[in-house]
Order: C-alpha cells, then structure tokens, then sequence
C-alpha cells in the first residue's frame, strides 16, 4: 500500500516536516502577554520585540532547540508579599514560541528600556539553478 504525500498529494516530497509544524501551530493557543511586535528591518531580517517591563535580564531567556525560537520570563519570587492599592502591571512569567524556517538563526537578543529584541537572520543563499547529471549503470 502506498503512502500519500504530505496534503494528500504525492508531488510534494520532503514536506513531513510543514506538516507537522502546522499541526502542531494547530494546537496552540494564541497567547496575548507579553505583546510582541514583529518587524522586518531589512530583506533577510526580522525583528521580534517584547514588552518585558519589571524583567530583569537574569529572569528571561532566549533558546533555540530544533528550529524553535523560545523566549521565557520567570515571574516574580514566590513569598513575596506586597499590599497594592491598586495593581495594572503584570508580574507573571511567560513562554512565547515561534518556529524558524529551515535558513533563519538568531543573530542577538538584546533588552533595552523594557524591551526584549530579538534579531533572527536568513542566512540561506539565493536560489540557484543547478544541472544534475544522469549516469548509466
């Protein structure tokens, strides 16, 4: 019995892993905090930001493992008690993931004035065209 490709169509070889990336997009929950910008400063570069206010550079780090780009903050000590009139300012931990394409790496994470930047470059060359030579056996 024969496989049918990724999509059902037997065309597309090489392709399990889109396929289960868009599985696996498929079950996430899209997450609100921190708000993030995504930018694209130059041909070949992005720029994810986020809104770390009150994160000390020691409580968040920046991993890529298998094309994933995972940004964590740890919240605040527990047994920390304060008394707030009033309290508008998260202080809770938080992971975003985002998936890199085969080609993008991350160039440097910088955190400035309560912005954690993140820079991720193609580093994939152009496209070529290139002649594959037949051999007879």
């Amino acid at each position: 019995m024969s496989r049918p490709g990724p999509f059902g169509n037997p065309y597309c070889l090489g392709f399990d892993d889109v396929e289960r990336i868009l599985e696996r997009l498929a079950k996430t929950t899209p997450e609100s905090y921190p708000p993030i910008n995504i930018e694209e400063p130059g041909e070949g570069q992005l720029r994810v930001t986020l809104a770390v206010a009150g994160f000390a550079p020691e409580h968040l780090t920046v991993t890529l493992a298998d094309r994933q780009l995972i940004i964590k903050g740890d919240g605040p000590p527990a047994g920390e008690s304060r008394i707030y009139l009033h309290k508008g300012i998260a202080a809770r931990g938080f992971q975003r993931t985002f998936i890199l394409a085969d080609g993008w790496e991350v160039e440097s994470a910088r955190l400035s004035n309560g912005l954690l930047r993140i820079d991720i470059r193609n580093l994939r060359p152009t496209s070529q065209i290139r002649q594959i030579s037949i051999t007879s056996e």
